[in-house]
């Protein structure tokens, strides 16, 4: 599933920048689209200075000596990484100009809302204090919250978080 994923959000960018591709060479680029690249690409350089290339994985599934970052931007967003790609697929959207512009944005949101599910399931795996983490910060946005699932909610990831490991713990040691 998540190899799946990561190919739709790939596919879902190409058609944005294919989508926009004629205006961006007819150097109609609209203001917002330019503030909204600048700020997806400043969010993705902070969030590179604290989670190092080597730690972190392009599918959802954490990478086996990964470590849990929680500085940076990861202070108060748990998927900093997905946020940038959204911004930056929003300024391509804008730039098209099209309705099917931003029908694609709203596949790509739904694609990285999976996606960040997933993958919160699987940290919760990994890293016993990602159930606290999940509780103090926002999936995407700082500001905002988006509920889509039943792990949406942080109190909701973070029980599932919590039974995870209780699981864990109670099960027998392998021989």
């Amino acid at each position: 599933m998540g190899t799946l994923l990561v190919a739709l959000q790939f596919g879902l960018l190409l058609v944005l920048a294919a989508l926009a591709a004629s205006n961006m060479m007819h150097g109609v680029i609209p203001a917002r689209a330019f503030l909204l690249a600048g700020t997806s690409v400043v969010l993705a350089a902070w969030t590179l200075v604290y989670n190092r290339p080597g730690n972190f994985n392009i599918r959802p599934m954490p990478k086996i000596h990964g470590v849990l970052v929680t500085t940076g931007s990861y202070r108060w967003i748990r998927h900093p990484m997905y946020t940038s790609v959204l911004l930056g697929g929003a300024a391509l959207a804008w730039t098209s100009s099209t309705f099917i512009g931003w029908v694609t944005w709203s596949a790509l949101a739904i694609v990285l809302l999976k996606k960040s599910t997933l993958e919160e399931r699987w940290m919760c795996e990994k890293h016993p204090g990602y159930a606290a983490y999940l509780l103090r910060t926002k999936r995407f946005l700082p500001l905002a919250f988006l509920k889509a699932s039943a792990l949406s909610t942080p109190a909701t990831a973070a029980q599932a978080c919590f039974r995870q490991a209780a699981h864990r713990r109670s099960a027998p040691a392998p021989d």
